[in-house]
């Protein structure tokens, strides 16, 4: 307890992108790359044993971290550290570890596997998060809402309809990651410089072996694309491109959690509150949002980050640099932790949220009547009263039912005013009948079932082998 410990690790992130960004995973990672171009150079006719490359094997996960510290310390090199360890525990292949390689050929093309496979995380966790608020917006697509502009009471909408906004912004997140996915590319074999010079001796002059050992090796780790040129590192943009797109993510969560906020104050909707939840140590009656409000810490960490990646991608120099290295050990990680956590305090609300339908119909009876006041004076006007005339008169009723709401603190008599005023030749009884909130959704509920059959379940119903998720908080 006398050292500091990460809250990601702690607190938040699940054990799935933990393991993703671990040394185990890293350095395994790193001992996969040295067999597979072990391996390959073996084909392509180096001077390599099956014996030397079945022993790397056998030890691919005897990994001695004490051992590995101590060659660190004497060579501060990280690399050099783990190929002398490695060569420790597999002694006649010591020679042939990391051939022709530089340092970035496992560094990097390690990072590219580990940022892969944490979209792929995050991926399922988001596709979920999609399904509830599909789900949600379906169920409450007809009730109806008031909208807000500027956190003002405007025309009415659906529950189910805004929960669309935050479905739209979803889409284009999942079309970004998507898009990433498809088009990454990985380091693959380009030696020091990017020039492949080492494997020109290796190969004694033969590009068509350097070019068939990047590609060849590249598919051994999933990746069908492969940078075509490069330095001594593959382009820090994908960095700052990543992270940037986690940065949107964490960017849709914030909004979401500040409407929720917002409503969870007006009482209209809930995050789940737990049986023995306590919501503040002094005030006993309090029901915090403190999930929303977790979400709202973690996103603004994550957006705080792609200012990091950016600069850091803009501030290379020439082949390679090494004032990336301890950035990207810190900013690559702790976003992908920081959104895993997001999306799984996300599906955590959403299979536990909460409506108060009488709650906020109470609040639209409030507004509704000033709302009303376009269609009582064109109803007039068709009833043929003069409609600056009217106007007047629906204005001076309005004034007064809006002081006695804000300064007497009694309910809008609006309506009842109107219809005790014998000055007004409108329908009185057809009045009451317009007064249903359904009546001012316009096409909520037909845009919310179009947007989530045309944009949302395509999405869906292509990742479905995602869908179901275990979303506890672990604190």
């Amino acid at each position: 307890m006398n050292s500091y410990k990460n809250p990601l690790e702690e607190r938040y992130s699940s054990e799935e992108m933990l393991f993703n960004f671990s040394h185990n995973n890293k350095f395994q990672n790193w001992r996969k790359l040295w067999i597979a171009l072990a391996e390959i150079e073996k084909d392509l006719g180096l001077d390599i044993t099956d014996e030397q490359i079945a022993e790397l094997k056998a030890n691919a996960k005897n990994i001695d971290y004490d051992k590995a510290a101590e060659y660190e310390k004497k060579f501060r090199h990280d690399v050099m550290a783990h190929v002398h360890a490695y060569g420790d525990v597999a002694p006649s292949a010591k020679g042939i570890i990391h051939l022709g390689a530089t340092s970035a050929f496992v560094g990097d093309n390690t990072d590219l596997i580990q940022i892969r496979d944490g979209l792929l995380i995050l991926k399922k966790k988001l596709v979920n998060v999609m399904k509830n608020l599909s789900d949600f917006a379906i169920q409450y697509k007809d009730l109806p809402t008031l909208g807000f502009t500027h956190f003002q009471p405007a025309q009415l909408t659906t529950v189910g309809k805004r929960a669309t906004l935050w479905l739209q912004s979803l889409v284009l997140d999942i079309e970004e990651l998507d898009f990433f996915l498809e088009t990454l590319r990985f380091r693959g074999v380009k030696g020091t410089t990017g020039t492949a010079a080492s494997f020109l001796e290796l190969f004694n002059g033969d590009y068509s072996k350097v070019k068939h050992l990047d590609k060849e090796l590249s598919k051994r780790f999933g990746f069908e694309k492969v940078f075509g040129v490069s330095g001594q590192t593959y382009d820090r943009k994908i960095d700052a491109k990543v992270v940037a797109l986690l940065g949107n993510i964490a960017q849709s969560a914030h909004k979401f959690t500040n409407d929720l906020r917002l409503l969870q104050n007006l009482k209209e909707i809930e995050e789940p509150f737990e049986k023995n939840q306590i919501g503040s140590s002094a005030m006993a009656y309090k029901r915090n949002p403190m999930r929303s409000e977790r979400i709202g810490a973690l996103a603004k960490y994550v957006m705080s980050l792609t200012t990091s990646s950016a600069m850091v991608a803009s501030t290379q120099w020439f082949e390679r640099t090494l004032d990336d290295s301890a950035n990207k050990r810190l900013t690559i990680p702790q976003a992908f932790l920081a959104v895993d956590a997001i999306l799984l305090i996300w599906n955590n609300i959403m299979n536990g949220i909460v409506v108060y339908p009488n709650r906020i119909n109470k609040h639209i009876m409030e507004e509704l009547p000033f709302m009303a006041t376009e269609y009582i004076i064109m109803e007039e006007v068709k009833a043929g009263g003069d409609r600056q005339e009217i106007h007047e008169v629906i204005r001076v009723h309005s004034m007064e039912a809006s002081k006695q709401v804000k300064e007497e603190g009694k309910e809008n008599d609006l309506i009842e005013r109107i219809l005790n005023d014998h000055s007004l030749k409108l329908d009185k009884s057809k009045l009451k009948e317009v007064l249903d909130p359904k009546n001012f959704i316009g096409f909520a509920p037909i845009q919310t079932e179009e947007f989530i059959a045309n944009e949302v379940q395509p999405i869906i119903d292509a990742n479905k082998d995602l869908i179901g998720l275990e979303a506890d908080l672990k604190v």
